[in-house]
């Protein structure tokens, strides 16, 4: 490639860098940011502050919910199969208790079990009054241990997605042992909003309303439950009771987006849009129950209980419940984002101040200052000419790093930071490789042309067998790490690749131009 082409390439990577980096900068890019790209370096926890959270997902809830839908699903099949089954319920969480009215009907329901249940271990049934029998059951261990990793790992889905639209820059989520669940929130200051969004179960389900019972009373008629109604007078919130039916018609399973919105009175609401199922079930629920009420709960507490005045098609309903715009966007971002599987419990939370992530970026600036400042000292004494272009392509690597994290928004932590530095010795070494070559080939008597065009060739196996060994940890550290480990694997591997480029494309095409202006003279290396 000739040196016309190495200069223009060079020159349009450094103006490519300069305005990707140009965004990052305090003041230059706030001037700018109209013409600038809008992408810029992200600062994590230790260098921003935010919010550090530890959760813990109830997964024995979970194990429990599993198993009172596997009682409705064993009742609804049996049915089908002309069977009775009495009074599925789950007892201590773990064991599901169903009565066989008819014990004829035993061979069936065993055949039905082995056929459709095998995650059970039913045990042998007891003989009680009239003949029936009582049946205790329990999920596998094996399923049960699948039913807590597939809680844990749907609660993290959950939990992803509800901060991504929180609006949080580069979070960092993971698991831990004991179904824990550990958060990095950059750039976050209101913990008890976050804590809210997060841990909210958002269990959403629609029950028809049954006015014709009292819900005071201490025994309700079969199939019908009492539950908390949210209501506010006066700009205070006020709880009543009311009365719905247990199962409920529709969950929050169907609800594939949730806004939230205004009406004439400018009272904030939640709009919610059904999948395909999900309005059909709606849409027939509400032909067949035109006047009766409809709960909407949400955990357990009716947010509203409107009135069903015709058939609702479309795919759509709404939730009213005298909400703040506030308490409408949180609301619409966890319905959005799904339910989560079981309770979410904080079990530590932290807040790091912007003051403490300050003080680390002023240390870390530091050293990286005095640093490269000790760096660029000894290699233009002990280099001369030589040792200043080293200098200029050492500026030029840190530019690039800047414009690469900027272009993928990428989060640069304390680690990374250190990572940076590391970059600085790296690229000094490389130059120093290559001097040392040239310095040899000269005193071999070649003439200057041939020994930069020797020592670059040379030198340039040993830094690349070297650099490309240290982006293989790079890549390792990335894939298998989390948090400020990612970072410094970031800027570590972006600095290699930069100063690739500076030292073995860019600095050889200063070398060789100044050789053939040289002639014989010489270069001062």
């Amino acid at each position: 490639m000739g040196l016309r082409w190495r200069f223009a390439i060079a020159i349009t990577v450094f103006v490519l860098s300069l305005v990707y980096a140009m965004p990052s900068l305090p003041y230059l890019g706030t001037a700018l940011e109209r013409v600038l790209p809008e992408s810029r370096i992200n600062l994590g926890l230790d260098l921003k502050g935010g919010i550090h959270m530890t959760l813990g997902v109830d997964v024995a809830k979970a194990v429990s919910n599993s198993l009172a839908l596997t009682g409705q699903d064993l009742r609804r099949m049996a049915q089908d199969e002309k069977i009775v089954i009495l009074r599925p319920r789950v007892v201590g969480g773990t064991a599901l208790e169903f009565v066989l009215p008819r014990a004829e009907n035993e061979k069936q329901l065993r055949e039905l079990l082995a056929r459709y249940f095998s995650q059970l271990s039913v045990g042998a049934p007891q003989a009680g009054e009239s003949g029936q029998l009582r049946y205790v059951a329990s999920f596998t261990e094996a399923e049960i241990q699948r039913l807590e990793t597939l809680a844990l790992d749907q609660a993290l889905r959950t939990i992803r997605n509800r901060i991504d639209q929180f609006g949080v820059a580069e979070p960092d989520i993971r698991k831990q042992e004991g179904n824990r669940i550990q958060l990095q929130l950059p750039g976050i200051s209101d913990s008890e909003r976050a804590v809210q969004i997060i841990g909210q179960t958002a269990h959403l389900e629609f029950h028809l309303v049954r006015d014709d019972v009292d819900p005071g009373k201490a025994v309700l008629p079969p199939g019908v439950v009492s539950l908390p109604l949210l209501e506010k007078s006066g700009g205070e919130q006020k709880e009543s009771r009311i009365a719905v039916e247990k199962d409920a018609m529709l969950t929050g399973e169907d609800v594939v987006d949730a806004r939230p919105a205004f009406d004439q009175m400018n009272q904030a609401y939640v709009t919610l849009t059904f999948n395909a199922r999900g309005a059909r079930i709606f849409e027939r629920v509400t032909g067949e129950n035109v006047g009766r009420r409809m709960a909407i709960v949400l955990d357990g507490k009716v947010y509203s209980a409107p009135s069903i005045r015709e058939r609702i098609g479309g795919g759509r309903a709404s939730i009213s419940g005298s909400f703040t715009t506030a308490e409408a966007q949180d609301l619409a971002i966890v319905l959005r984002a799904g339910s989560l599987p079981a309770p979410v419990s904080v079990l530590e939370e932290r807040t790091v101040g912007p003051s403490l992530g300050q003080e680390a970026i002023d240390s870390g600036i530091r050293a990286a200052l005095v640093g490269a400042a000790l760096v660029v000292l000894f290699i233009g004494v002990y280099y001369g000419m030589s040792g200043i272009i080293a200098n200029l392509m050492l500026c030029f690597t840190m530019l690039i790093v800047m414009a690469g994290m900027g272009a993928f928004g990428a989060t640069l932590t304390l680690p990374g930071i250190a990572g940076i530095v590391l970059t600085i010795g790296m690229a000094v070494d490389a130059n120093v490789l290559i001097y040392e070559r040239i310095r040899e080939e000269l005193r071999l008597g070649l003439t200057p042309l041939a020994a930069v065009r020797a020592g670059f060739e040379r030198a340039a196996v040993s830094i690349t067998d070297s650099n490309l060994t240290t982006i293989i940890v790079a890549v390792i550290l990335y894939q298998f790490g989390t948090g400020p480990v990612r970072g410094f694997a970031v800027t570590l591997a972006l600095g290699i690749i930069a100063s690739m480029f500076t030292a073995i494309f860019v600095s050889r095409a200063i070398f060789e131009h100044w050789a053939r202006r040289c002639g014989p003279r010489g270069i001062s290396i």
